[in-house]
C-alpha cells in the first residue's frame, strides 16, 4: 500500500486503514515504498526514516505559526489594502492553511511513526542494534510531534497504532505522559551521539525531556481554562510544577554530563549553509536537501529572505518594527554579535558591488539568521536558503532549559553558571556575567540567544505572557497614526511609504485582535477540507 496520507478519506478513515510499510530511500523521507515485510537493515532505516518528509513541511510552515504570531514578526504577503495574513494578524479559523497543514503533517508523522515502530518490531530480518535505532528515532520523532501538538492545540488524540479510529481528545497530562514515555523509550533504545545532528542519538532524546519537563512544568492552560480567558485581553496566571522542573533539571544535567556537547566558540558558525550541522553544539537538525516533498524547502530561511537585495517587497515575514533592534542595541550595546546576527542591517550584494543599509527612516532590519551569509552569487542565494537544515535543538537551549528551571525553583544562584556560559560566548568574556539571574534575565536571554529560531511564541505561552507581549506593539514607531495613509509625513519627518503603511496597519491588528484564545490553535480541518472529527473545537473559534 503507498504512503500513508490525511489528504481527502479524512482523518479517521485514514486511521483506520492498516498500511503495510512506507518509507524514504533517503534521510529525508521523500522517496519510493518498500514492500509489506521488513527484509534488511536498509529497508528498516529507511522505513523509520519515512517520518523526516511531513516533518520537513511542517518546519515549512512554523514561521507562519511560531513566528507570525508574536510581536516580532509581521508578513506581508497580500495586496495593499490588506494589513497581512490572518495568521500574522490572529484572524486565524479552523480553515486557515498554516494551522492546517502543520496539524495534518504532524498526524502524517505520527502515522509513519506507528507504522515502523510495528512492523520493524515484527521484523525477524533486522539485526537487533538496527532495531534499536530505528524504533529508537520512530518513537523519539513521534514523541517531538506530540509535543508540537500539545503546545499548539492543548488536548489531542493520542494515536500510538497503524488501526486506531480513536479521535477522543486527551488531557494535558495523557499527551505529556505519552510524550514522556516516547522519549525516554527512545533514549534506551538510541546508539550514542555521532557528532553528525541529523542522526537522533540518547543524548536527543534527553536534551528534548528536559524541554517537555519545563514546558510541562509551567503547567499549559486546559481547556477549560482557555475557554474561560477566551474572549480576555489580559494573560492568565502563570503556574509551576515544581516536580516537573526538577525533571528538566535532571535531564538537562544527563546531557550536560554526557561531554558530548559544547558551545561553538563562534556565534555566527551556528547559521547558513556553511553550518548547518555543527557540532558538537547542533543536538537535532532537521535535513532540507531542495527534496521534492515540500519544494520549498525550509521556511525558516526562505520566507525569511524570499527576495534577496529587493527592499520595499511584500516579503513573506519581515521584523515587524524598528523597535526591538533598538530597544537591544540601546539596553545592551556590548551584545553585538548575536544582536547583528539576529537583525541583518547592512548586506554587501557581491552581483554590483553594492552595500545594502537596512534600518529606519527608510527599511526595516531583516531577519539576520534567514540570511546565508556564505554566499558568492547572490543568484543562489534561494535554492542555498531552501536547502538549509532546521535547527530543532543545540546545546544552548539545553543549558538555558537548566538555567530557567532552577531560577523557577529559586534556585538562583546555580543558575548561573549555565546561563553564564552562553554569556559568556556572546560577549566574548565574562564581564556581563549574572550571579543571581532572575526570569527576567532568563527571558531577555530566550530573546537574545534564541531570536528568530522558532521558540518565542511557545515561550510566551509557557510563561502567559502572551497578550501583554503582542500589545507591546502599540509602542513601536510604525504603529503611531502618523504612518496610517502612504505618500503622508510620519512622525521621523520623513514621507511614508506603502511599505509602512502596511506595517502599520498590521501592528494595528495585532494589538486590536490577539486575546487569551490564542494560546490555542484552532482545530483544524483535513488537508482538503474534510472535517477529521474531533470535537470539541477549541474555545472561541
Amino acid at each position: 500500500m503507498g504512503k500513508r496520507n490525511i489528504l481527502g478519506t479524512g482523518f479517521a478513515i485514514v486511521l483506520s486503514v492498516v498500511l503495510a510499510s512506507c518509507s524514504s530511500s533517503n534521510d529525508n523521507g521523500t522517496g519510493n515504498v518498500i514492500t509489506n515485510v521488513v527484509k534488511s537493515d536498509a529497508e528498516a532505516v529507511a522505513l523509520a526514516n519515512g517520518a523526516y518528509g511531513p516533518l520537513q513541511t511542517v518546519s515549512s510552515s512554523f514561521s507562519f505559526i511560531i513566528e507570525n504570531q508574536t510581536d516580532l514578526v509581521s508578513s506581508f504577503e497580500g495586496t495593499e489594502d490588506q494589513p497581512g495574513p490572518v495568521v500574522s494578524r490572529f484572524e486565524q479559523g479552523p480553515n486557515t492553511w498554516y494551522p492546517v497543514k502543520v496539524f495534518n503533517r504532524l498526524y502524517e508523522s505520527i502515522a509513519d511513526d506507528n507504522d515502523a515502530i510495528k512492523n520493524i518490531s515484527a521484523s525477524t530480518a533486522v539485526s537487533q542494534a538496527t532495531k534499536n535505532s530505528t524504533i529508537g528515532k520512530a518513537k523519539l520523532l513521534r514523541g517531538l510531534a506530540y509535543l508540537y501538538l500539545v503546545q499548539l492545540w492543548g488536548e489531542v488524540p493520542i494515536v500510538t497504532e497503524t488501526d486506531s479510529t480513536d479521535l477522543t481528545r486527551q488531557s494535558i497530562n495523557n499527551v505529556f505522559n505519552q510524550i514522556v514515555s516516547d522519549f525516554t523509550n527512545a533514549e534506551t533504545l538510541l546508539p550514542d551521539y555521532d557528532a553528525s545532528p541529523i542522526n537522533p542519538s540518547k543524548g536527543t532524546a534527553e536534551a528534548l525531556l528536559a524541554r517537555t519537563y519545563l514546558v510541562w512544568g509551567d503547567v499549559p492552560l486546559s481547556q477549560s481554562e482557555v475557554d474561560a480567558i477566551k474572549d480576555s485581553k489580559t494573560d492568565p496566571a502563570f503556574r509551576k510544577d515544581n516536580t516537573k522542573l526538577e525533571k528538566a533539571v535532571e535531564w538537562a544535567n544527563k546531557v550536560i554530563d554526557s561531554g558530548n556537547y559544547k558551545l561553538l566558540s563562534n556565534y555566527t558558525h551556528l547559521f547558513g549553509r556553511t553550518y548547518e550541522s555543527s557540532a558538537p553544539e547542533h543536538i537535532l537538525t532537521i535535513r532540507h536537501d531542495g527534496d521534492a516533498y515540500d519544494t520549498q524547502g525550509n521556511h525558516q530561511t526562505h520566507c525569511g529572505w524570499t527576495f534577496p537585495f529587493q527592499q520595499q517587497t511584500d516579503n513573506h515575514l519581515e521584523v515587524s518594527d524598528d523597535n526591538p533592534y533598538t530597544e537591544w542595541l540601546a539596553s545592551d550595546p556590548a551584545d553585538s554579535v548575536r544582536r547583528n546576527w539576529t537583525y541583518a542591517t547592512k548586506l554587501f550584494n557581491p552581483e554590483n558591488d553594492s552595500t545594502y543599509t537596512y534600518l529606519s527612516p527608510i527599511y526595516t532590519p531583516i531577519l539576520g539568521k534567514a540570511v546565508d551569509r556564505s554566499w558568492t552569487n547572490s543568484i543562489n542565494e534561494e535554492i542555498k536558503l531552501n536547502d538549509n537544515d532546521r535547527i530543532e535543538i543545540r546545546y544552548a537551549e539545553v543549558l538555558l532549559i537548566k538555567a530557567e528551571a532552577l531560577v523557577q525553583l529559586g534556585r538562583n544562584n546555580e543558575a548561573a553558571t549555565p546561563l553564564n556560559l552562553i554569556r559568556e560566548r556572546a560577549y566574548g568574556n565574562a564581564n556581563h556575567n549574572i550571579t543571581s539571574p532572575t526570569l527576567a534575565d532568563i527571558k531577555t536571554e530566550w530573546n537574545h540567544e534564541f531570536g528568530y529560531e522558532q521558540k518565542h511564541l511557545l515561550n510566551l505561552y509557557r510563561w502567559k505572557d502572551l497578550i501583554s507581549t503582542v500589545q507591546r506593539v502599540k509602542d513601536f514607531k510604525h504603529f503611531d497614526n502618523s504612518y496610517a495613509t502612504a505618500g503622508g509625513t510620519g512622525k521621523d519627518g520623513y514621507v511614508v511609504s506603502s511599505f509602512f503603511a502596511k506595517i502599520h496597519k498590521h501592528l494595528l491588528s495585532k494589538y486590536n485582535n490577539v486575546k487569551g484564545k490564542f494560546y490555542r490553535q484552532p482545530i483544524p480541518t483535513g488537508l482538503s477540507g474534510e472535517d477529521l472529527g474531533i470535537t470539541p473545537q477549541n474555545p472561541g473559534y
